[in-house]
C-alpha cells in the first residue's frame, strides 16, 4: 500500500499549487495589519517570510489557509479563492505542537487522516513505517508528555506532511525550542522538504533559519513587502559551513537592515 507521501511525491511539478495574494487588506483589532500585499509563490517553491512582531506574517498564513477573509484584495491557492477551497488545499503547522496529551505519538500523527475519514486501524499501518523516517523510531506508543520538544515538532510535522496536502504553512515550528535543538531540527527539516516537495510558507523571527531553509526570503513591514532576497546558496557543506560563508552573512546582513 502506497502512503500519503509517496502518493504526493509522485505527482508531477506541473500539479504542484501555488499561491499568490493580489491587494490584500486586512483589519485585525482595529489595526491594519496588511496594507495592499502582493505576493506570489510558485509551485513547490519555499518561501520564507520575516519581520517585526505585527507585521501581518501570522495572519497571512491564517487567510491562506482559509480561517480568515481579507477585508479586501484576493487570494487564491491553486487558483481556488473560496475559504473552504483553500483550506482543503493547505495544511498548517502552529508553533505550539497542539499534541493531544492522551494519545500516543502514532495515534497523534494518524490524526491527518482520520480526520480524512480513514479509520484509525488503516491510518497506524499507513502512518508507522514513516517514523523510522522521520527520526522518531522506538517512540510510536510514547505520549508526548514522554517525548522532547524535537520529537514532539518531529511527530506535529509528521502529522502536517500526512494530511497529504500540496501547501505548507508552517508558523514559527521551532520557536519554542532551545537553540541547539532549533538548529538540528533545521537541518532535518531541509531534508525532509527535499525528500517531500511542497510549495511552502515559513514563517519566522529568525532570519537564518528563514535563509537557510528557503529558495526565497522577503521581508514584512508596515503590511507590504519591503524586501525581497533570492536565496542562491550552495548547501553542499554542514550547516554551520554555510551560515558563516560570506554569501550567507551578506543576505542576512540585507535581511536584517529590512526589518529594521
Amino acid at each position: 500500500m502506497r502512503s500519503v507521501l509517496e502518493t504526493e511525491a509522485a505527482r508531477s511539478p506541473e500539479d504542484a499549487a501555488e499561491v499568490a495574494l493580489a491587494g490584500v487588506v486586512h483589519v485585525l483589532g482595529g489595526k491594519q495589519v496588511l496594507d495592499g500585499l502582493e505576493l506570489r509563490v510558485a509551485g513547490r517553491e519555499r518561501l520564507g517570510i520575516v519581520g517585526r512582531s505585527g507585521t501581518g506574517k501570522s495572519t497571512l498564513l491564517s487567510l491562506l489557509a482559509g480561517l480568515q477573509e481579507p477585508d479586501a484584495g484576493v487570494v487564491s491557492v491553486d487558483g481556488e479563492r473560496s475559504p473552504a477551497g483553500r483550506l482543503a488545499r493547505c495544511a498548517l503547522m502552529p508553533q505550539r505542537d497542539c499534541l493531544l496529551p492522551w494519545r500516543s505519538a502514532l495515534d497523534n500523527a494518524c490524526l491527518a487522516l482520520e480526520n480524512q475519514g480513514v479509520p484509525r486501524s488503516e491510518a497506524r499501518v499507513r502512518a508507522a513505517p514513516l517514523f523510522a523516517r522521520f527520526g522518531l523510531e522506538g517512540a510510536e506508543r510514547l505520549r508526548p508528555a514522554q517525548l522532547s520538544g524535537g520529537m514532539r515538532q518531529r511527530v506535529a510535522f509528521l502529522r502536517t506532511l500526512l494530511a497529504g496536502k500540496r501547501v505548507l504553512l508552517l508558523d514559527e515550528p521551532f520557536g519554542a525550542l532551545d537553540a541547539l535543538t532549533r538548529a538540528e531540527l533545521q537541518e532535518w527539516l531541509a531534508d525532509a522538504l527535499l525528500s517531500e516537495p511542497r510549495t511552502v510558507l515559513l514563517v519566522s523571527h529568525d532570519v537564518e533559519e528563514a535563509l537557510w531553509l528557503c529558495d526565497r526570503v522577503v521581508v514584512l513591514a508596515e503590511g507590504r513587502v519591503a524586501a525581497e532576497l533570492e536565496v542562491e546558496l550552495a548547501r553542499s557543506g554542514s550547516r554551520r559551513e554555510v551560515v558563516t560563508s560570506p554569501a550567507f552573512v551578506g543576505l542576512r546582513e540585507r535581511a536584517l537592515a529590512a526589518i529594521g
